[in-house]
């Protein structure tokens, strides 16, 4: 996957001179858009990207008595970004102007994630983060790593995830946090383009899912099972 060339045609056609040297910001801005086109250049095309897999087998299980909500993920400033990010080195990355993912990475995941969380079938109810709904039990997360990374030997989609389970119900905060834990893995890309990037990373995101369906389900499980009643 080759970095865009910018094409500089005509990049010195445009020369725009006012009385007085000021003018208000948006009729500048209205005044460049208007004559960019007389200098012969074109709107670079972008191309946009999503996830698509389908949800994880997760196996048979009973539904659990407990309504879930799941918190819009946190990203690392590092990959917090629409355009994809690649890895040269430890120390080095980059991102692709031209080439984009539909939303930043943090939509992304959280969004899978409830898809999957509801077509489990494992809890009565699982809510978004921008919808009301009561629920016990709360899913936060962060999204650490969600990058292309171009290292020695196959490219892969590197996907890092941080996940905090937590039961609302307890005042005390040890007892409140059920477990956190990171969910890491890399995927091989079959291509080196942008679409390559998006079926290992979908499939990242796949493997991912179904391990935080299983856990939450087992944690939460254990919980109800370790009380008198059950969660709403």
């Amino acid at each position: 996957m080759n970095s865009p060339m910018v094409n500089k045609k005509n990049s010195r056609c445009l020369h725009l001179s006012f009385p007085g040297g000021k003018i208000g910001a948006g009729l500048l801005v209205l005044a460049v858009l208007a004559l960019a086109p007389a200098c012969g250049g074109s709107p670079a095309l972008i191309n946009r990207f999503i996830l698509d897999y389908p949800p994880p087998a997760t196996g048979r299980a009973a539904p659990l008595d407990a309504a879930l909500r799941v918190e819009l993920f946190a990203v690392d400033e590092v990959i917090n970004r629409p355009e994809m990010v690649y890895k040269v080195n430890p120390y080095k990355t980059g991102v692709y102007q031209y080439n984009r993912w539909r939303t930043t990475p943090g939509f992304l995941v959280t969004d899978f994630l409830i898809r999957d969380l509801r077509r489990s079938g494992r809890f009565k109810a699982v809510f978004p983060y921008d919808r009301g709904g009561q629920a016990r039990f709360r899913l936060e997360g962060g999204v650490v790593e969600f990058q292309e990374n171009n290292l020695p030997g196959p490219w892969e989609a590197a996907l890092t995830l941080n996940i905090t389970l937590l039961d609302t119900d307890q005042e005390n905060i040890a007892a409140r946090v059920m477990f956190q834990r990171t969910y890491q893995t890399q995927e091989a890309m079959a291509g080196k383009t942008p679409q390559g990037l998006a079926e290992a990373m979908s499939a990242a995101m796949q493997k991912l899912s179904g391990q935080i369906i299983q856990d939450v389900y087992r944690a939460v499980q254990q919980r109800l099972g370790s009380e008198p009643g059950s969660a709403g």
